[in-house]
């Protein structure tokens, strides 16, 4: 059954499908398409989506059913770092979406472990079998994936106690100048931005350990290491101290001249207990290739040498 809201403007608004979007969570784009579908009313009357709304005009708007997404096994090739009988650790490509959504129906990273692993945990949910965390579509690195329940349960407990540990490697814009730190700012949804992620005052705790690894005149070269684990942590906190990360389209000016497509992001290291032996295990992935070419754009002589030591001890 089609979803029909009702809203009340709080302030005058330049563009219909702007009002839309920040006083809903639809997205700029889903609010444009329902305007031009006819599924959109102002006072009452048709409109366009460069309509102006003012201060306490009705705006009604009909958001169709969902059509179900269908999981499909799809024959993608994947980097498999670790695989064994209970979980298999992952380095995904940048670009490549986690899980289907509306979207990304296909070519997604479940769509390819479906296919070459068939049965995985049930608890994610129908559309996120065996999926205990994720990582941004353009950011790469490792991901672990359980193949049976008893594996993600465990392995859950384990992000959420925070004794599974996730290290990335990030090129940051601007020089900073401390060798070490601590971002600790809580995070929540944007205050009208609802697609976005901010540091306000009442979100969740939020806690990025970071290093410097190399100098550039404009770029710095960081290691990072997660405490905790929100959406979007190390780049809302990479933003909120003025250093945000290079060719990041949500919080930076998304500017980037070093040929990436997507932020210069990577999970190069994660660690964690095996769910069922209780082996301590650590897992590693090079830099990919777009910011290994970055990193000789900016200057550095020969290949970039992946940390030996850990952020916090």
């Amino acid at each position: 059954m089609n979803a029909e809201e009702l809203l009340i403007a709080d302030k005058e608004y330049r563009r219909l499908d702007l009002c839309l979007s920040e006083m809903t969570e639809l997205s700029r784009s889903r609010a444009q398409s329902l305007i031009e579908e006819g599924l959109v009313s102002v006072n009452g009357r048709p409109c366009r989506r460069s309509d102006v709304v003012r201060l306490g005009d009705t705006v009604r708007y009909t958001v169709p059913e969902a059509k179900p997404i269908e999981l499909v096994p799809e024959d993608i090739l994947l980097d498999i770092v670790y695989e064994d009988e209970d979980i298999c650790v992952v380095n995904k490509p940048r670009g490549m979406v986690v899980h289907p959504a509306v979207g990304n129906e296909s070519g997604t990273l479940v769509n390819a472990l479906l296919y070459h692993f068939g049965d995985l945990s049930s608890i994610g949910g129908e559309i996120r079998p065996g999926i205990v965390h994720r990582i941004d579509k353009m950011t790469s690195g490792l991901l672990v994936v359980a193949k049976n329940d008893t594996a993600h349960e465990r392995l859950a407990r384990q992000f959420a106690d925070h004794s599974a540990h996730r290290s990335y490697i990030a090129l940051v814009a601007g020089n900073i100048r401390e060798d070490a730190g601590t971002v600790n700012a809580p995070i929540g949804r944007h205050p009208t931005e609802r697609k976005r992620m901010a540091v306000v005052e009442n979100g969740r705790r939020a806690v990025t350990h970071f290093r410097v690894l190399y100098r550039f005149s404009s770029v710095t070269v960081l290691a990072l290491e997660l405490e905790t684990g929100r959406t979007h942590q190390i780049r809302v906190h990479m933003a909120h101290i003025h250093h945000p990360v290079v060719g990041d389209q949500v919080y930076s000016s998304g500017k980037n001249a070093l040929g990436m497509e997507g932020q210069a992001l990577h999970g190069w290291r994660l660690q964690l207990t095996h769910p069922v032996t209780g082996e301590p295990m650590s897992f590693e992935a090079p830099l990919p290739e777009d910011m290994r070419r970055a990193l000789k754009r900016l200057g550095y002589p020969g290949e970039f040498p992946l940390p030996k030591e850990e952020i916090v001890t």
